[in-house]
């Protein structure tokens, strides 16, 4: 239902923050912030000045996105979500928002998405981000169409947030790139993390994506060889964490205690969905994992500074 009437923007703007959770941000976050620290060339007070001000465009640029990716999502699902029980709640198929209202936030996310892009460019003449933000607020919108035709959707929407500390770094220092493997250590990371735990996710959905055409690895593979394949890109996770680990001399005992507490969250992770199923997702997927980007990206922080 896309025409019921909602006349007062703010609560629009309130139906929008609680469906699309603003909170959720805090998958990618750390670990943008976390690059961003890997990025800071120099120690002295003028260039962590500069650099409080980076982090400032830094954190809006990412919740900007992050909001702006998550309206295209719920756009272009909103017929999908109307026909699946679990999701017909949500503002757009509820009719308790309207497409057009949910276009324009759309839209308006978006530029101040870019213009946080551009502030890099007005405050210290680096134009990477404004070169390539525009091709990154696509590609991060695009995510809901590719469960359209490939059930390798999951990747694609861990490289979405994988983006997200390149980005930072990128921001911050566009030589870090090409002088910091551990920084593609730790996007490679959040690629296999964020993929293994969204076929997690589309469990629960397994009979909708059948019901409608939709495809996911569970739905191509079934349950059991879903939850396989959520292990190996955990296990590959594990493993490119312990490599930036040891790589990167900044890494010590802070960021090994992580790894430590990331490796053992994730097994109790998949162990709560061996035992529990779909029941407990809340638990599998939004708190643990909220767990273990603060921590990582924390600790991570801590070690680089110290």
């Amino acid at each position: 239902m896309d025409t019921a009437a909602t006349p007062n923007p703010i609560r629009s703007i309130r139906l929008i923050a609680s469906d699309i959770k603003i909170a959720h941000s805090v998958f990618a976050l750390p670990f943008a912030l976390l690059a961003a620290v890997m990025a800071t060339p120099a120690n002295d007070a003028e260039t962590w000045i500069i650099f409080t001000a980076q982090l400032i465009f830094i954190v809006l640029a990412m919740v900007f996105a992050r909001t702006c990716a998550m309206m295209a999502n719920r756009i272009f699902d909103r017929k999908l979500d109307a026909r699946n029980p679990r999701t017909a709640g949500r503002a757009l198929p509820s009719g308790k928002l309207e497409v057009r209202n949910a276009i324009v936030v759309w839209v308006c996310f978006a530029v101040l998405f870019m213009l946080m892009c551009f502030a890099f460019f007005i405050f210290q003449e680096n134009p990477w981000p404004i070169i390539l933000g525009l091709p990154a607020l696509v590609w991060i919108c695009s995510y809901a169409l590719f469960k359209r035709f490939t059930w390798l959707c999951h990747l694609y929407l861990g490289s979405s947030l994988a983006i997200s500390p390149l980005a930072a770094a990128l921001a911050v220092d566009p030589n870090a790139l090409t002088t910091q493997p551990a920084l593609w250590l730790l996007s490679a990371m959040v690629l296999c993390w964020v993929a293994g735990f969204d076929v997690i996710y589309a469990l629960q959905d397994i009979d909708v994506d059948r019901r409608d055409g939709l495809h996911s690895i569970p739905q191509r593979f079934g349950v059991k060889d879903a939850m396989w394949f959520a292990r190996l890109l955990h296990l590959l996770a594990a493993a490119a964490l312990i490599c930036a680990l040891f790589l990167d001399d900044r890494f010590a005992l802070l960021f090994g205690i992580g790894v430590a507490i990331v490796i053992a969250l994730l097994l109790y992770e998949h162990a709560t969905v061996a035992r529990w199923g779909t029941t407990k997702i809340a638990l599998a997927f939004f708190t643990l994992n909220g767990i273990i980007s603060c921590v990582l990206g924390g600790l991570g922080i801590a070690d680089v500074l110290l």
